[in-house]
């Protein structure tokens, strides 16, 4: 039985790279990325408030524990074993109506929302609990699905129960969720599964993080898009479409120079794949988070160039792209061993010029981020002109040797 179980694991033969299945899989989350931008456009349009913002944003996080889970279960385990495949098939599924319940996820779909969220992070792991049989490493699903369904008592009560209490419910639920992917999901007296110490394909792990970067950005495209050819083409609308575009193009060339490029070789030769890969996805999950609302940002400055800029649509059309380098400077830092100044130096201002920038129309506030964005990509271009690609550097590829108390 455990010889059986073993065979569902990566071998040293097999491939290293994302699979055609996973890429199906990521159009599900373009999908899920767009109802996160329609439920935060739709909160501002109704007067944004900061808890209308945590709740879309536990909707999203509770999206990116679906999509991160999966990508460690692709990584560790063999993609071409059945079971595996149809995992990944009924968590598209899964997303899938999660996305079409989310813009109404803390209302009336509450429920659905749930419903689908639970049987994805609490039916995968029992599935390949089951088809692990007797094999050392069955410990580490049956850990998640422990956690998920201890979280799952909060989101079905948050769910079920009164409207007014299912704020907090959730965020206590999300809290576990993401705490017990960060602890190890620690069992009394056996002690932590991190999944910094799992044997994993690093090279894939690193495509699997630049796709869902890719996935991301796409989506701010699909956004603005969608947004401009239903505004008739007004010269106007069609500046502010302008520059909405090359400010997705500096966000993908400041991603890729350098750390970007290299994040699959680091990966890759690394000694603890699972420990970096654990802190890029912190990172990436900060990354991608900004470049959402990097879109939601666009379409409220193509459908209004210039007006009055309100001020909650600085927390997307500056918040997103500051948010985005505070990311980026530390993926530089994943890589390489060091700060980037002049990453740290632009998120400084940008947000210092926020309040000027209230002053000013939307299109004006844009147009600042996008010469902000434009200076750190030309700045990166020219210091790196005539200079070899250097190699990664990475702090973060050695093993911890007090993480690793389970049979990885």
């Amino acid at each position: 039985m455990a010889q059986r179980g073993g065979a569902l694991l990566r071998g040293g033969n097999g491939t290293t790279r994302a699979t055609f299945l996973e890429l199906f899989l990521d159009l599900a989350f373009v999908f899920a990325l767009t109802r996160v931008s329609v439920r935060y456009i739709d909160e501002v349009e109704h007067g944004l408030t900061v808890l209308d913002f945590l709740e879309t944003l536990i909707l999203f996080l509770a999206l990116w524990h679906v999509w991160t889970l999966l990508t460690w279960v692709t990584s560790r385990y063999d993609p071409d074993a059945l079971t595996i495949q149809f995992v990944v098939v009924a968590t598209m599924f899964g997303g899938l109506v999660m996305a079409v319940t989310l813009p109404r996820g803390f209302e009336e779909r509450a429920l659905a929302f749930v419903v689908a969220y639970l049987v994805t992070v609490i039916g995968r792991p029992l599935l390949i609990a089951a088809m692990l049989g007797r094999h050392p490493r069955r410990t580490v699903p049956w850990r998640l699905a422990a956690w998920a369904a201890v979280a799952g008592v909060f989101w079905l009560a948050g769910a079920l129960g009164p409207t007014d209490l299912r704020f907090g419910l959730w965020a206590l639920a999300i809290t576990i969720d993401l705490a017990g992917y960060l602890l190890g999901w620690p069992v009394p007296g056996l002690g932590r599964a991190p999944v910094s110490a799992w044997r994993i394909a690093g090279e894939h792990m690193a495509e699997r993080y630049q796709q869902i970067f890719l996935i991301a950005l796409g989506e701010t495209i699909l956004v603005s898009g969608i947004t401009y050819s239903g505004e008739g083409f007004g010269w106007l609308a069609a500046a502010a479409f302008t520059v909405a575009f090359l400010t997705t193009a500096l966000l993908w060339r400041i991603y890729f120079h350098r750390a970007g490029h290299l994040l699959v070789e680091a990966l890759r030769m690394a000694r603890s794949p699972g420990r970096l890969g654990a802190s890029a996805s912190t990172t990436h999950l900060v990354m991608v988070l900004g470049v959402l609302l990097t879109g939601v940002g666009y379409e409220l400055v193509i459908v209004k160039p210039f007006d009055r800029v309100e001020p909650a649509w600085l927390i997307f059309v500056v918040g997103g792209p500051v948010l985005f380098l505070l990311g980026r400077t530390r993926f530089e830092y994943e890589i390489f061993a060091r700060v980037s100044r002049r990453r740290v130096l632009m998120m400084l201002v940008l947000v210092g010029s926020a309040p000027l920038l209230l002053l000013g129309t939307p299109m004006l506030a844009l147009s600042v981020v996008a010469g902000g964005l434009a200076v750190v990509a030309v700045v990166d271009g020219l210091r790196a002109r005539d200079q070899p690609m250097e190699p990664s550097a990475s702090p973060l590829d050695r093993p911890d040797p007090g993480e690793a108390n389970f049979p990885t």
